[in-house]
């Protein structure tokens, strides 16, 4: 499932939430406006019944509200313009992962291969990793924006073997990804440990 990440480095989320109650404010009060003006001139002729001013303003303040703050969770944040401000990057998709292992020796060990699905809203973040042998996901994250490196994606994970793999043991780590600047790249490192102790390092391509 989904989760809530940190974002560093970027516009306060709690300062969004505020843009978003002044704008929905504001709409709501030239909508309120306009609305009780049609409704007094319709009266004036007949046209129409009543209605409690009071309804108004709590109804389409909240509607407006709840209605903005989907579209920026869902699209507006992704727009371009709009993530340079926020410094918030959009990593959701396809990724292909090429791994290997390091040695306790420092040596290089084993190649691997898999392939990450990032879900992103504005909210919320999920690293989905699949592998031939097992499969994770991240229960904790944070994105950081980095004046030098650009944008740095940490998390941790939970990992969980494929049925039948007897070497292999449910285990916990935590990776670190440094995205280039077109966000079509990345480059990073993993740590195992809690059942398996193991680290090395990855490069990530984005495929869709």
């Amino acid at each position: 499932m989904e989760h809530e990440y940190s974002v560093l480095g970027g516009l306060n989320r709690a300062a969004i939430g505020r843009y978003l109650s002044i704008m929905s404010a504001l709409v709501a009060s030239t909508l309120g406006a306009t609305i009780l003006s049609i409704v007094d001139f319709a009266r004036r002729l007949g046209w129409a019944d009543p209605l409690p001013p009071l309804i108004l303003w709590p109804l389409t303040g909240g509607l407006i509200y709840m209605v903005l703050y989907w579209l920026f969770d869902t699209r507006i944040w992704r727009w371009k313009k709009i993530a340079e401000l926020l410094k918030v990057p959009d990593l959701s998709g396809t990724w292909r992962v090429a791994g290997q292992t390091i040695n306790q020796d420092k040596t290089l060990g084993n190649i691997w291969e898999g392939e990450i699905t990032i879900v992103q809203s504005w909210d919320k973040l999920r690293v989905r990793l699949k592998t031939k042998q097992s499969a994770s996901n991240s229960i904790a994250a944070a994105l950081v924006y980095d004046k030098a490196d650009g944008f740095r994606l940490i998390y941790n994970y939970k990992n969980e073997p494929k049925i039948g793999e007897r070497e292999l043991m449910a285990h916990r780590g935590s990776a670190e990804l440094v995205f280039d600047d077109n966000l079509q790249t990345a480059t990073g490192e993993y740590f195992n440990g809690h059942g398996r102790y193991t680290f090395g390092t990855m490069k990530l391509s984005r495929e869709k």
